[in-house]
C-alpha cells in the first residue's frame, strides 16, 4: 500500500481493558459512583471527542444508567485518566480539557427518546458547561441556548509551569466564535478553582462566517465568510500572550451558501449524517513547514461518470481543478471524497475509486503526482469509513475510534516502481520514494538496481538524469529554506502526455494579502513564498548554462595555448580538490571501480567552475545564511552528485563480477565488460545533457571498455561523435598494452590522428613505430615554419647525415639547420631533445624507401 497507516491510539486496545480493569475494582471495593462507571454491555456508547494540541485523547462513554462519563488518555504515558462524570443522560456535542488538566469545557444536548442525538428538540437547551476538575468541583454554565456550540481550549506553544490564564473558544451554529478569558487561582494546597467565575471577560473572534477549520498543532482558526456572495478565506493565528492575529485574507473562486455551515476540526463530527458525506461539499486547508498554504475543495457530487475536485497552491500562485474518470456508470459513489495532509504531499482519497498522490511542493508538472485508479489494489487500501486529516501527518477515523499516522510506504513504492509500466508513474514514484528520507543510502542502491534492470524501458526522460537531479534535491533542500526555489528538482521541464484517468486546467490565483509586518517561523516561510511568485520570473532553479560557457572558453584557451590568471584557474582547481576530498570523507567504503586515479584536468576544471557558479547564485538568492554553511551546501551538493554516479558504476560493478583494477586492452571483451560499457555510455549521456562532472577517470575507463567491446569502425564514430572522449591515461595506457601487428598498428594511428596536437605529440613518442616518426617530424617542421622568413641562399650546401644526392631534401634541411641554429631555445622539441632537422631526414627517407617498397 502505497500508504502505511501506523496507529497511535485505538479505543479497543487502549481504552477498554483500563475501563475494565476499573469496574472490577470498583465492584470489588463496592463503590458507588465514585470511579469510572459500570458500562455493562453499553460498549458502542464509547466514543472519541477530541484530540488536544498536545496529542492527549478525550473520550466519552455512557453507563448502564445514562450517565455520561469523560476520560482523557495520556499519548506520552500512556494512561487513562477519568476527568468527570454527568449523572444525566445527555449527548455530548464537544468537549476540551486546557493544557493543566484542571478545567474541562463541554457543550452538551438532551437525548431524544428515539436514540437519534444528533437534533435539537423543540424547546431544549444546548447547554455549554465550564467544570472545574481538580478536583471536581463548582460547574459554572457558559452558554444556554437552541443552537450548537463547539468549544476548544487554546494551548500554549510552550508548555512550562501552570498558566494563571486559561483561553477558552465558543463556537456557535448561529456563525459567531467567542474566545472567553478564565483566570485560575489555586485554593487549599492544590484545589485550583475559577477566579471571579461570575465575570469571565469575553471578545469575539469572528462572526458571519460559513465555514470553519482548527489547526490544533499551530493553533490557527481557518474561517471563510461571505463578502458580496465571494468567499474570502481568513486566517486567526493565536499566541501564547492571549493575543491573536488576523494574519492573511484570500479569496477563494468556490461557491458556498450563506444558509451553509460547516466546521472542521472542532472535535468529533457526529452531527453529521456520515452516510451521506458524498453528497456535501468537502473543504480544508493545510500547510507544512516549508511555508506551503493549500485549500482542497471538492463540491457537491453531482455526477455517477466524473468526479471533480480542485487544490489551490496559494504559496505557488495557482490552483488546479481535476476531474477523474470514475468508470463504470453503475458504480456508485457512496463515501465522501478524503484529503489527507502528508508534508511534501497531500492524498486525495475515493474509496473503491482513485488515489491521487499531489505533490505541493512542486505542483506545476502533473507527472509528479501520483494518479492511480481502476482496480489497483492501493484504491482500496485505506479505511472505507470517514477519515478526518488532523494537524501533520495525524488521520482520525471516529467510526472505529482510531488515531493514525499516515505515511507514504516507502517499500511498496519501491515495489510499485519495479512493477509499474507508465512512464508517469515511474516519475512520481522515483520522487514519492526519495522525499521519504530514512536511510538515503539503502534507498539510493534499491533505486540503482531498478533504474540498472530497466535503462531502456522509459521514453518519456531519462531515468539516470531524473534520479541524479532528484536525488541531490533531496539530499539538500529539507535542511535549509527555500533551497527548492534554487536547485532544480527536475530533469523533466515540460510534460505533454495526458494521465490516465485524469484531466486538469491550471489557472493563476489572487495570492493571499497578508494583514500583518513582522513574520517569524511558518509565516516568514509563507510571505517568502508568495513574495518569491510575485517578483521571481523567470524561475530562479540554476542550471550550468554558465558553467558550459566558461568551461568551454578554458579548453579552447589550453588547446591554443594561452590561459588566463593562473591564479584563477588554481582557484577554480582548489575546488575540485575540496570536493573530491569532501566526497572520500563520506564514503569510507573501499571502491570497486576504478576512478579517481588520475588527475583528469578537464574534470576538475568542471568540478571547481561548477562550486564557484552554484555558490555565486546562492550567495545571491539565499537570504540569512552564512556563507561558511552556503559554501558547505555547495560541496555537499557537487559531492552527492559525483556520488551518485560512483554508486550506479559501483553497483554495475558489482554486479557483473569485474576486477577492480583497470581493464586491460589485450584480450577480448567478456559479455560482462559489454553491459558495463553500456551503463556507462547511458552515464555520459545523461550527464553530458545537463553538463554534470564526472568523477575523474570515468572516461578513461569508459574509452579502454570502447576498445575492448567496440569494432574500429563503431570505436572510431563514438570518437568521432563525441561519446568516447580520448584522454591522455587512456591512449597512454593503449600505446604501451598493444604490440604493432596490422590490426593494433591502424587502430593507433586511427587515435593518434584524433589527438590535440599537444597531446598527440607526447603519445606519438610512445610509440617506436615510422608512422610516428613521420608524424613528430611534420609536427616539428610546422613549428618551425611557422614564422619563417626567407633569406639569401647559403652558397655551401653541407653533406647530410646520410650519402644521398637528393637536392630537395638537402636544401630542405638546410634551411631546418639555419633555423634550429639561429633560435635553438624556441624550437626545441618539447621533451624530446633529438627530435630536429637530423631527425626529419632520416624519417624523410625512410618514409620514402617505404613507400618505393625498398
Amino acid at each position: 500500500m502505497a500508504l502505511r497507516l501506523v496507529s497511535d491510539f485505538d479505543l479497543r486496545k487502549d481504552v477498554l481493558p483500563w475501563l475494565r480493569a476499573q469496574r472490577v475494582a470498583s465492584a470489588a471495593a463496592g463503590a458507588r459512583g465514585g470511579g469510572p462507571g459500570v458500562l455493562e454491555n453499553n460498549y458502542e456508547s464509547l466514543r472519541i471527542l477530541n484530540v488536544e494540541r498536545n496529542g492527549n485523547v478525550i473520550y466519552t462513554y455512557k453507563d448502564n444508567k445514562g450517565n455520561v462519563f469523560f476520560g482523557l488518555y495520556d499519548c506520552q504515558t500512556r494512561q487513562n485518566e477519568h476527568l468527570y462524570t454527568f449523572e444525566k443522560d445527555l449527548h455530548v456535542v464537544s468537549c476540551s480539557v486546557n493544557s493543566d488538566r484542571t478545567l474541562l469545557a463541554a457543550s452538551l444536548v438532551h437525548s431524544t427518546k428515539e436514540g437519534r442525538k444528533n437534533e435539537l428538540q423543540p424547546g431544549s437547551k444546548c447547554l455549554t458547561l465550564l467544570v472545574e476538575i481538580h478536583p471536581v468541583n463548582n460547574v459554572k454554565v457558559l452558554k444556554a441556548v437552541d443552537s450548537y456550540i463547539w468549544v476548544q481550549f487554546l494551548y500554549p506553544h510552550v508548555e512550562s509551569h501552570p498558566l494563571p490564564e486559561n483561553h477558552l473558544l465558543l463556537v456557535s451554529e448561529d456563525k459567531y466564535i467567542e474566545k472567553f478569558h478564565i483566570q485560575v487561582m489555586q485554593e487549599d494546597g492544590s484545589r485550583v478553582v475559577i477566579k471571579d467565575s461570575g465575570h469571565l471577560p469575553r471578545e469575539r473572534v469572528a462572526e458571519d462566517f460559513v465555514w470553519a477549520q482548527w489547526d490544533m498543532s499551530e493553533q490557527r482558526l481557518y474561517y471563510i465568510d461571505l463578502k458580496k456572495s465571494r468567499s474570502i478565506l481568513k486566517c486567526l493565528q493565536f499566541s501564547a500572550d492571549e493575543k491573536f492575529n488576523l494574519m492573511f485574507e484570500a479569496p477563494l473562486d468556490i461557491t458556498l451558501s450563506d444558509s451553509g455551515f460547516k466546521l472542521v476540526n472542532f472535535g468529533c463530527d457526529d452531527l453529521q449524517d456520515q452516510e451521506n458525506l458524498s453528497k456535501h461539499l468537502t473543504l480544508c486547508v493545510f500547510t507544512n513547514h516549508t511555508g506551503s498554504l493549500c485549500v482542497c475543495y471538492s463540491p457537491k457530487f453531482d455526477s455517477w461518470e466524473k468526479f471533480t475536485y480542485s487544490v489551490f497552491y496559494f504559496h505557488k500562485g495557482h490552483g488546479k481543478t481535476f476531474t477523474a474518470a470514475l468508470g463504470s456508470v453503475d458504480s456508485h459513489v457512496t463515501k465522501g471524497l478524503t484529503f489527507l495532509n502528508l508534508d511534501y504531499y497531500l492524498a486525495v482519497y475515493l474509496p473503491g475509486h482513485f488515489f491521487h498522490l499531489l505533490n505541493i511542493q512542486h505542483p506545476d508538472l502533473i507527472c509528479h503526482s501520483l494518479f492511480l485508479t481502476g482496480n489497483s489494489e492501493v484504491v482500496d487500501m485505506l479505511p472505507h469509513s470517514p477519515l478526518q486529516s488532523l494537524s501533520g501527518s495525524l488521520v482520525l477515523d471516529w467510526c472505529s475510534g482510531k488515531l493514525y499516522r499516515a505515511l507514504l510506504n516507502q517499500s511498496y513504492l519501491l515495489q510499485f516502481l519495479w512493477n509499474t509500466r507508465l512512464d508517469c508513474e515511474k516519475m512520481a514514484v522515483l520522487h514519492c520514494v526519495l522525499s521519504c528520507g530514512g536511510d538515503r543510502r539503502f534507498l539510493e542502491a534499491k533505486i540503482i538496481q531498478w533504474i540498472s534492470e530497466n535503462i531502456s524501458a522509459c521514453h518519456s526522460f531519462d531515468l539516470i538524469q531524473e534520479f541524479i537531479i532528484a536525488s541531490s534535491y533531496w539530499s539538500i533542500c529539507p535542511e535549509t529554506s527555500n533551497m527548492d526555489k534554487l536547485l532544480p528538482y527536475s530533469s523533466v521541464l515540460t510534460w505533454n502526455t495526458e494521465i490516465p484517468g485524469i484531466t486538469l486546467v491550471t489557472e493563476e490565483i489572487a495570492l493571499p494579502f497578508m494583514k500583518v509586518h513582522s513574520f517569524k517561523g511558518y509565516w516568514e516561510k509563507l510571505n517568502s513564498n508568495l513574495e518569491y511568485v510575485k517578483y521571481s520570473k523567470p524561475h530562479l532553479h540554476y542550471n550550468n548554462s554558465m558553467v558550459r560557457r566558461e568551461w568551454h572558453s578554458l579548453i579552447s584557451e589550453e588547446k591554443t595555448g594561452r590561459r588566463r590568471s593562473m591564479v584563477y584557474v588554481k582557484n577554480i582547481l582548489d575546488n575540485a580538490t575540496k570536493v573530491i576530498s569532501n566526497l572520500e570523507a563520506r564514503n569510507l567504503e573501499p571502491r570497486l571501480t576504478p576512478l579517481f586515479q588520475e588527475e583528469d584536468n578537464h574534470q576538475r576544471l568542471l568540478m571547481g567552475l561548477m562550486v564557484s557558479e552554484l555558490k555565486d547564485h546562492l550567495l545571491r538568492h539565499l537570504q540569512g545564511v552564512e556563507k561558511k554553511k552556503i559554501e558547505q551546501m555547495v560541496l555537499d551538493y557537487v559531492s552527492k552528485l559525483l556520488d551518485l554516479v560512483c554508486q550506479i558504476m559501483e553497483t554495475s560493478w558489482r554486479k557483473h563480477s569485474l576486477h577492480p583494477c583497470v581493464p586491460h586492452f589485450s584480450g577480448r571483451a567478456s559479455a560482462a565488460e559489454f553491459k558495463v560499457f553500456h551503463i556507462m555510455t547511458r552515464i555520459l549521456e545523461a550527464t553530458k545533457n545537463l553538463f554534470l562532472p564526472l568523477p575523474p577517470g570515468f572516461h578513461t575507463l569508459h574509452t579502454i571498455l570502447g576498445v575492448h567491446c567496440l569494432p574500429l569502425h563503431n570505436l572510431l564514430h563514438y570518437i568521432d561523435s563525441g561519446v568516447l572522449l580520448l584522454t591522455e591515461t587512456a591512449v597512454t595506457r593503449l600505446m604501451k598494452d598493444l604490440d604493432n601487428t596490422e590490426k593494433n598498428e591502424k587502430l593507433k594511428f586511427s587515435i593518434i590522428v584524433r589527438l590535440p596536437p599537444l597531446i598527440g605529440q607526447k603519445i606519438c613518442r610512445l610509440w617506436d613505430h615510422p608512422m610516428s616518426s613521420n608524424i613528430i617530424s611534420r609536427n616539428h617542421v610546422k613549428r618551425l615554419l611557422q614564422n619563417y622568413k626567407k633569406k639569401p641562399p647559403s652558397s655551401v650546401i653541407h653533406k647530410s647525415s646520410f650519402s644521398v644526392e637528393f637536392l630537395p631534401l638537402n636544401y630542405f634541411v638546410e634551411i631546418l639547420t639555419d633555423i634550429e641554429s639561429s633560435n635553438q631555445a624556441l624550437y626545441t622539441f618539447e621533451g624530446h631533445d633529438n627530435v630536429d632537422a637530423k631527425f626529419v631526414e632520416e624519417a624523410a627517407l625512410k618514409h620514402t624507401m617505404m613507400l618505393l617498397g625498398l
